[in-house]
């Protein structure tokens, strides 16, 4: 089944975008207390797990903001790459997907 842009069940984007804007809260927040938390302990080893986590949180805030942007624009469901229709449940698995599958393994070669 693909998202169908002319019939989009507007409560489930309702919801999607409720659901995303809860997720950009909670990476905010983690964000800001990792930054809050960048104590230099001199060891290597939680540096780097330090800066891992802040590139994970700054990459989830950026996936969100682009999912809930798309949805704003209307071309939420909408691969980047070939514009096709990416079925629903891949964007119920991962809302803020930009491409369909094909596409996302052209990308990611």
């Amino acid at each position: 089944m693909s998202l169908d842009h002319r019939t989009v069940d507007q409560s489930w984007l309702a919801d999607l975008r409720a659901s995303l804007a809860d997720d950009f809260a909670t990476q905010t927040a983690r964000l800001r207390e990792l930054t809050e938390l960048n104590a230099d302990t001199g060891d290597p080893g939680e540096a780097h797990n330090q800066a891992a986590l802040l590139a994970a949180a700054r990459r989830n805030i950026e996936q969100i903001t682009g999912a809930l942007g798309r949805i704003s624009d209307g071309t939420y469901g909408l691969c980047e790459r070939c514009r096709k229709s990416i079925p629903a449940e891949r964007l119920e698995v991962l809302p803020h997907v930009r491409f369909c599958v094909p596409c996302q393994e052209k990308q990611s070669k």
